[in-house]
């Protein structure tokens, strides 16, 4: 697997873990997950287990011999917080962002209950010392980068679908140490009216790929002007498959519902066509919106 990648908001990819389960609807049409299962049975491939969860720690050292600083996405093809991960190999995982502070790294979520209490804990904290003290002897590196916590150079964020789960991720989030607390609402499939106090970038995007369903454009203009009044940067990673259109084939409704296009048009309603993920692009109203968090949040404690 190679490091690059094409998500727009990141410059390459990290899977010291691969494979997940689904915990919410945003999960419904993994990228992931149809990308791993294609293969699974295929004898020696790397995804020959298709999804399952498997620790991958000949992947742990990567990282270390990246000379290039870069912002780097933590696991695009699983969960590091997932139950089925162990607290050791996350401390690991941990060990090594430790030892890279050039880099910055993006660790995204939607275990919100594990990755609060693992990183408030003072023994997982004392596991990441431990980790980190042997990582860096094994590689003649300095091992104090991991007397500093939360790690300076790691970005922790939640993904946030609806509002369903912007009021149980957000505050989870806000309750966890981390130089930096991001929202990834992708795919974004209903209003979100987001606390954003404490927190410091947010991602909006619709879905792509078979089956992606679509993003009212109401929505992530709300989270846009959210993110202005609130000083918050605001980077729209893409609209996915559909855009609105003036005879678009379908109506997405304000509460997410869609129907056919050949009703009236609902109040609050938008009509959608289904033009794929190149075409829909990435403006939002006529711009590109590509802002980042700076290097360390407003807040680094809890």
């Amino acid at each position: 697997m190679t490091d690059r990648t094409g998500i727009e908001w990141t410059d390459s990819t990290w899977n010291p873990v691969t494979g997940c389960t689904e915990v919410s609807a945003g999960c419904s049409h993994c990228y992931a997950k149809t990308l791993a299962e294609r293969f699974r049975g295929t004898p020696g491939h790397y995804f020959e287990d298709g999804f399952d969860v498997v620790l991958r720690p000949e992947r742990l050292d990567q990282v270390l011999r990246w000379t290039r600083p870069r912002r780097i996405f933590v696991n695009s093809m699983s969960d590091l917080f997932h139950d089925q991960v162990p607290d050791w190999f996350i401390a690991q995982v941990f060990a090594r962002m430790a030892l890279t502070p050039r880099h910055t790294f993006q660790l995204l979520t939607k275990r919100h209950g594990r990755m609060r209490a693992l990183l408030n804990s003072p023994e997982f904290r004392g596991l990441v010392v431990e980790m980190t003290t042997i990582a860096a002897s094994d590689h003649v590196l300095d091992c104090r980068a991991a007397d500093v916590w939360p790690l300076p150079n790691v970005w922790i964020g939640v993904s946030v679908e609806n509002q369903q789960w912007a009021d149980i991720r957000i505050p989870a989030l806000l309750e966890t140490p981390a130089a930096v607390r991001f929202l990834s609402c992708e795919p974004l499939l209903g209003h979100v009216n987001a606390e954003l106090s404490g927190i410091d970038w947010v991602i909006v995007g619709g879905e792509s790929g078979r089956g992606a369903r679509p993003m009212h454009p109401d929505w992530a203009r709300s989270l846009r002007d959210q993110c202005t009044t609130a000083g918050v940067p605001f980077l729209f990673k893409q609209w996915g498959e559909w855009i609105e259109t003036a005879n678009g084939t379908t109506i997405v409704h304000a509460d997410g519902e869609t129907t056919t296009a050949r009703i009236p048009l609902p109040a609050g309603g938008a009509r959608v066509s289904r033009v794929g993920k190149k075409a829909a692009g990435r403006s939002l109203d006529g711009r590109r919106w590509d802002e980042y968090a700076s290097a360390t949040g407003a807040d680094s404690g809890c």
